[in-house]
This record gives C-alpha cells, sequence and structure tokens, in this order.
C-alpha cells in the first residue's frame, strides 16, 4: 500500500484535519500520481457535510485533481512517468455496459465510480484529490495540455467539463443564445466556453454586483433576476438556459424564458428538490433537463478546446490549512471564481 498524506472531514460538521491514508498498490494498468493541486468543488461540501445523503467517516474530498505520474504499472500504454495529467469526478466505471461503450462513463448503468465517496472494484472506500497522492486505472486519467498550467487545469476537471458537456450536447454555436444562471465557480466557466463556442452569452444573475466581470468573461448581455422586469424583457428569448446554481430557484419563471424548443439543463444539483408547473414546458414546447459531467473522451476534448481558445477558470491558490476559510467563502459567494488548494503545503500541521 501507498501512504499518502491528507486533509479529512470525520463528521458532517468539520473541521479538516491532517492525516494520512492507504492508496492501492499499482495494478497492471494503474498510475500513481503526485497531486499537485486540486480544485475545490460545491459538491465536496454537499457530500462532506451529508447534504445528498449517508456518508462514510473520515472523508478526503475532491475531484478536481492535477498533477504528475510518478509511477505506473507494467501494462500501462497511455502515460509515462513524468507525465502531466488529471482526474475528474470518477475514477472507475463497470466499462461493459451500453453507455461505457459510448464513451458515456459518468452515466453507466451500473453506476460509475465516484473519486471520493464510493467503493471501488477492489471494495476500497474511494478517497479524493485533497491528498498527497492517488492510484488510478489510466482509461480514466486525462492529459493536461503543454502550456497549460496545472493550478489552472484542475478545475477543468469538474468546473470546466460540467459546463462543456451540455452546452456541446444542445448545441451552444453562432446564432444561439445562450444564458447562464449564476456567475460562480460553475457559471464563470459557462460563460467563458459559450463565448468560445460563438453563443450570444447573457449572465443571470440575482445583482449586478459581478456585472463588469461577467462582461469581462464574455457574457454579451447581464441581467439581475431580482429585478422583475428582468423576466418580462426577457420571455421566450433564449434557445439554451444553463443554470449553474445549486441552491433553489423558481424554475417555471426561468422556463419561460426560453423560446420555442429550448432547453433549461440543470448543473447545479441543490439539496431541495425542484417544483416546475407543466404549463411553462407544454406551452413552447420547451424542456427541462439535467446533465452531469462528461465521459473521459468528452472531458479530454474540452481540455483540449479549452488549450486552443486559451481558456482557464480564474482562481485563488490556497494552502491546505485554509480549507475550512475556503468553504465557508464559497458557502457565502465570496471567491472569484474558484479556490485551488496547493497540495505542497498539504505536510503543514
Amino acid at each position: 500500500m501507498i501512504t499518502a498524506k491528507a486533509r479529512a472531514v470525520f463528521s458532517p460538521e468539520g473541521p479538516f484535519k491532517p492525516t494520512t491514508i492507504e492508496r492501492r498498490d499499482l495494478q497492471e494498468h494503474d498510475v500513481l500520481i503526485e497531486i499537485k493541486y486540486a480544485g475545490i468543488c460545491h459538491s465536496d461540501i454537499h457530500t462532506a457535510r451529508a447534504e445528498w445523503g449517508p456518508v462514510n467517516y473520515p472523508l478526503v474530498p475532491g475531484h478536481e485533481i492535477a498533477g504528475i505520474v510518478t509511477q505506473v504499472g507494467p501494462e500501462v500504454t497511455k502515460y509515462a512517468v513524468g507525465d502531466r495529467v488529471g482526474v475528474g469526478c470518477m475514477v472507475d466505471s463497470c466499462r461493459e455496459c451500453q453507455h461505457c461503450h459510448q464513451g458515456e462513463e459518468q452515466y453507466c448503468l451500473g453506476g460509475m465510480t465516484g473519486t471520493y465517496g464510493a467503493v471501488d472494484r477492489y471494495g476500497q472506500y474511494t478517497q479524493g484529490g485533497y491528498s498527497t497522492h492517488i492510484v488510478v486505472t489510466e482509461d480514466f486519467v486525462v492529459r493536461i495540455p503543454d502550456g497549460m498550467e496545472l493550478d489552472a487545469a484542475a478545475p477543468l476537471l469538474c468546473a470546466g467539463i460540467t459546463t462543456y458537456s451540455p452546452l456541446r450536447h444542445w448545441g451552444a454555436a453562432p446564432g444561439k443564445k445562450v444564458a447562464v444562471v449564476g456567475l460562480g465557480g460553475l457559471g464563470h466557466m459557462a460563460v467563458k466556453l459559450a463565448h468560445a463556442m460563438g453563443a450570444e452569452v447573457t449572465v443571470l444573475s440575482q445583482s449586478l454586483k459581478k456585472k463588469e466581470d461577467g462582461l469581462r468573461l464574455g457574457a454579451d448581455h447581464y441581467y439581475a433576476t431580482s429585478d422583475p422586469e428582468t423576466f418580462q424583457k426577457l420571455a421566450g428569448s433564449f434557445d439554451l438556459i444553463v443554470n449553474t446554481v445549486s441552491a433553489k430557484i423558481d424554475i417555471s419563471a426561468y422556463l419561460s424564458l426560453l423560446a420555442l424548443d429550448g432547453t433549461l439543463v440543470n448543473v447545479g444539483a441543490p439539496s431541495d428538490p425542484l417544483s416546475v408547473n407543466v404549463f411553462s414546458l407544454i406551452m413552447h414546447r420547451r424542456s427541462f433537463a439535467g446533465s452531469m459531467i462528461g465521459g473521459i473522451r468528452e472531458t479530454q476534448e474540452m481540455l483540449d478546446f479549452c488549450a486552443e481558445h486559451r481558456i482557464t477558470p480564474e482562481i485563488e491558490v490556497i494552502s491546505a490549512d485554509r480549507i475550512d476559510e475556503a468553504w465557508e467563502r464559497v458557502l457565502a459567494s465570496d471567491v472569484r471564481y474558484r479556490f485551488v488548494i496547493d497540495i505542497s503545503t498539504m505536510g503543514n500541521e
């Protein structure tokens, strides 16, 4: 077994404490990654605080992982020692169902194996990227393009692919009007990506306090949803709305902003159920959809697209002893726009 330093929570209330975890010995197709940076995702907080279901503690969160390959199994063909790589929200799947064969491992019919908080095929409880090392099968590792800094690459492994996948699937492109609800960790990536895809981009945020940022990031328009006139003015406007917020909102009100055959896709995952007035869908043949991350192939496509268009998230790098503070700031929307942990500080007690 390989021993890694980590930061873990031992209860829903936290706080984070230094600990060590065991990583499995390398199997034939495994790679050992020395983690350099790990992004902080709102999903980490939901999971660790048991808001999405029961949790086995201690838990090491983190599924936005960027690092360097330091060892490979004897049958590995895709990576070599020294390669710059990433790991996102999943580390395995059944690899046998139709979805896995289609490159949609995130929708594995047997259930994909999450990077943390899951049980892998070896019967081990998975632990995430708030740690110094991780062992992952080569098929669930992606290559970070040359010229892309590892700290900036880390959030792309969740925030990037979570927004890229629905934008691609629902056809964000020139001539399309796309709205992004919320300008946070996910939302700011959705704006950058939709803009690079050629769509006309509008940000819908509670207030106008981030308007300058939104326009700088690539939005063409910016509206405050706290203003009732916004929903009147923009009624029937959009081909696609990407809702990135992890809070309960009036979905029916946002559906009214869709044009004929438009789609509102949820990528934010609030812990409370959302209700929908079915007439909001019926009247203009609108759709209300959901989307997770992308498959491994699409995640690599996203990284290459970001490298080509020089897209990276706006980040604030922190030391490992500031994770609790960072989580509270995420909950207070006090981050522009993604915290990234410098794992080299993991040895600090």
